[in-house]
């Protein structure tokens, strides 16, 4: 089988976009693919946060993925930083970028924009996240556009580090997500679903109330055209509510479009539909966050399955470049 690695940040709560996006698919995978999914909170070190507040975002990021449907013993989940592996070949990535590569990285160009200050761990980023990507021997990294560069940066770093030292790395191969990939914020349809919005009405979260979500589609942007039409560029809003739709009831969203003539139905069907997606997982969630004992344990597994491979990666880098071997 492939072996597929993807991460995501314990930085504010999973959401809607989150799961038909990325989640669902990796539930998926790993019964078809050595898949390796790692909630990398060392990245998240780039954002200022409260004492304490990460590691709590990180065990209730464990536990949501658990509750969507990811499975220990099928898929290896672990923390980042519980693998100190990561930092290791991390070093060794920012000494083989340059950086001219990582001045380029548009995420930091976007990220930066405005601000007066910003941590040196927010422009050297993308060298970790090779390390991640590399440690595991990685073919297949499904990721959006947004992330794309990153990955090309990784092939990158791989080819010339197995240029200069021999074959050391496997080059990773991007892959993009199937059906769902983009979810759009439903107060502003022209941007995809993100924790960094800078309001919640437009986001729906894994635990929202019922309520909530079925409140949240009715004031969900549209247009005056009043017709319903999948046509993403001419009408982002009515196309970003059947997508979802799509996505929750296993249609294809050119045929959930003909069922419908006026927005208030498709509005309505589609929170009810997200509603009873999320039921389970909901229910799943509060379980899991009475019982922090199961998700410890599948962390910990996790992490001793990913060293197994981690350590014989940075031992083989380790060798290669010609750094004293370990006692």
């Amino acid at each position: 089988m492939p072996r597929v690695f993807s991460g995501i940040q314990p930085t504010g709560e999973l959401h809607l976009g989150n799961l038909l996006g990325a989640v669902r698919n990796w539930v998926e995978d790993q019964h078809r693919s050595d898949s390796f999914y790692c909630v990398v909170d060392l990245h998240a070190l780039t954002v200022p946060s409260e004492p304490g507040s990460l590691g709590r975002q990180t065990m209730d990021l464990a536990a949501a993925l658990l509750a969507c449907g990811l499975d220990p013993e099928a898929c290896t989940l672990f923390v980042q930083s519980h693998v100190p592996e990561h930092s290791s070949l991390g070093w060794l990535m920012q000494c083989t970028a340059s950086f001219g590569e990582l001045r380029r990285m548009t995420q930091f160009k976007d990220k930066s924009q405005g601000q007066e200050s910003v941590s040196a761990g927010l422009f050297t980023y993308p060298t970790l996240q090779a390390a991640d990507i590399l440690l595991y021997d990685t073919d297949q990294v499904p990721v959006g556009e947004d992330q794309r560069q990153h990955i090309e940066l990784t092939r990158d770093l791989a080819e010339r580090f197995n240029a200069r030292f021999g074959e050391t790395f496997v080059v990773p191969s991007a892959t993009i997500p199937r059906d769902g990939a983009r979810v759009m914020d439903l107060q502003q349809p022209d941007r995809k679903m993100s924790k960094s919005s800078s309001t919640d009405a437009g986001i729906v979260f894994l635990d929202d109330d019922p309520a909530v979500i079925v409140r949240k589609f009715k004031r969900a942007v549209t247009d005056s055209l009043g017709e319903v039409h999948h046509d993403p560029e001419g009408q982002p809003g009515v196309s970003n509510l059947l997508s979802i739709l799509a996505a929750a009831t296993g249609r294809a969203a050119e045929d959930v479009a003909g069922d419908y003539r006026q927005y208030g139905p498709l509005k309505a069907d589609t929170g009810e539909a997200v509603v009873e997606l999320l039921r389970p997982i909901q229910e799943r969630l509060r379980d899991l966050r009475g019982d922090p004992g199961t998700v410890e344990a599948a962390l910990r597994t996790g992490a001793g399955k990913a060293s197994s491979v981690a350590a014989g990666v940075l031992d083989r880098a380790e060798r290669n470049i010609g750094l004293l071997p370990r006692t």
